[in-house]
């Protein structure tokens, strides 16, 4: 990261860009508030764009939350204009979108429709600078977090399809006003951005100026901590992947349970957050991760057990540890109609259709023109089997199966004159099985994951 001593300049920016592999093929898109910092960037790049031979375009997200918000919009595309950089404007609406807070919901609005602009191959750049990240590391802190938590923004990182970068994080807010004030550049000013209520600000405007009255420079040495975590975590990681070879289950993204028992409670810890990473997931709080230690990973083979919170659920079945998104409440007591020559999408569950073959699956002419319904376990649920002569149990066959406890509620139950007809794509009942060569549907289920 560049010296914070140095005077930002294009010539600056430009080193930056070739120290994070930025080059002249690279497609760079700017998210471009309109305010101080991203007209800064911005502009710099403008007079980068000659030289460098680079290729840009800029992103306005317009959240529709302040009365000047169009016009900020109208800002965007005249700055834009008189650089003459393509400048696309998104218009979201955050209320609809999040029910957490309006500043976390804004950005998770804003992230997800810059998103939707970096393709493979192309570069998200964003403003941010050393008082941005010294308040995203004090912030972290606060909300308790672990090393990589605190190792804040980075300067590059995958993003969407392609990736993004900060290339401001070595420059002070104070030193791009001089640089805004120098080029007499005109931005907008956000009113909420003063508006004490959210976190950010209230460290920015309260917080910090007592810090830097006491101590000189702080937010640079607490945006250099974010440095050294990194680091820390680049440790971690290498660790939790050694951890990783030695403790995956049997399916691809799952752990086992027994080998996971066998590492030092730390690198337990340390494993499941990787492992979530890994899939997508936010790292779980400390108390989420305990209840996984104790009422998961530690619970008797025979037993399922499971931890549950908003973004993501994680099951233990015999000696695997499965992640799994939350899905869709699902009203499991209704029967739903099924045309076979239709496919059935279930929502929030899957997708059941039929596929015309011979000698497997539902017999067509047991199976008439009947009108077949789809239901669910209720209980007590009974099948004979092909070739079998006694019924067996539905929770008896599900359980020699293997089939985990999340997803038997979820399997579709198929029903044709009242009597129960198939079980999923798993098993077909008697008397619907088809014979050698006869006519059949052959059921395929797909599952929401």
């Amino acid at each position: 990261m560049k010296s914070i001593d140095h005077v930002f300049s294009p010539r600056a920016l430009a080193e930056t860009l070739h120290r994070l592999g930025l080059s002249a093929e690279t497609s760079l898109k700017v998210a471009f508030s309109g305010g101080l910092d991203s007209c800064v960037l911005l502009h710099a790049l403008s007079a980068l764009r000659g030289e460098l031979s680079l290729r840009l375009s800029a992103v306005h997200v317009d959240h529709g939350l302040q009365p000047d918000s169009a016009a900020w919009a109208r800002h965007a595309e005249k700055f834009c204009a008189d650089l003459d950089i393509p400048c696309i404007v998104e218009r979201v609406h955050v209320a609809t979108l999040h029910d957490q807070g309006l500043e976390a919901a804004a950005r998770a609005a804003r992230y997800a429709s810059l998103a939707r602009h970096v393709g493979a191959g192309e570069v998200l750049l964003t403003a941010h600078h050393i008082d941005d990240q010294a308040e995203t590391v004090l912030l972290q802190l606060l909300r308790g977090s672990g090393t990589h938590g605190l190792a804040a923004m980075h300067e590059i990182a995958p993003f969407s399809s392609g990736r993004l970068a900060r290339p401001l994080l070595g420059y002070t807010r104070a030193q791009l006003a001089d640089y805004a004030e120098r080029e007499k550049l005109h931005w907008v000013d956000d009113p909420s951005n003063h508006d004490p209520r959210f976190s950010r600000n209230y460290l920015r405007h309260e917080v910090f100026p007592l810090l830097e009255a006491r101590w000189p420079g702080a937010a640079q040495r607490i945006a250099r901590a974010a440095g050294l975590s990194a680091e820390a975590a680049g440790l971690l990681d290498t660790l939790a992947e050694t951890d990783w070879q030695v403790c995956r289950g049997a399916q691809t993204s799952t752990l086992s349970v027994v080998a996971l028992r066998l590492l030092p409670a730390p690198r337990q810890r340390n494993l499941i957050r990787y492992w979530l990473r890994r899939q997508g997931f936010q790292a779980p709080s400390v108390m989420h991760l305990d209840h996984i230690l104790a009422q998961v990973a530690h619970e008797p083979r025979t037993r399922h057990a499971e931890v549950r919170w908003p973004e993501a659920e994680i099951h233990r079945y015999r000696d695997e540890l499965v992640a799994l998104r939350p899905r869709p409440e699902t009203d499991f007591t209704a029967s739903l109609f099924w045309d076979l020559s239709q496919p059935l999408e279930i929502p929030g569950v899957g997708r059941l259709r039929a596929v015309p073959t011979r000698g497997d699956g539902l017999s067509q002419e047991r199976i008439g023109h009947a009108l077949l319904t789809v239901g669910w376990r209720q209980g007590g649920e009974t099948c004979q089997l092909a070739g079998r002569a006694h019924h067996h149990k539905l929770k008896k066959l599900l359980q020699q199966a293997g089939v985990p406890p999340w997803e038997r509620q979820r399997l579709p139950l198929v029903y044709a004159h009242g009597e129960l007809a198939a079980i999923g794509d798993r098993w077909v009942c008697e008397p619907y099985a088809a014979r050698a060569d006869e006519a059949a549907w052959k059921l395929r289920f797909e599952l929401v994951t």
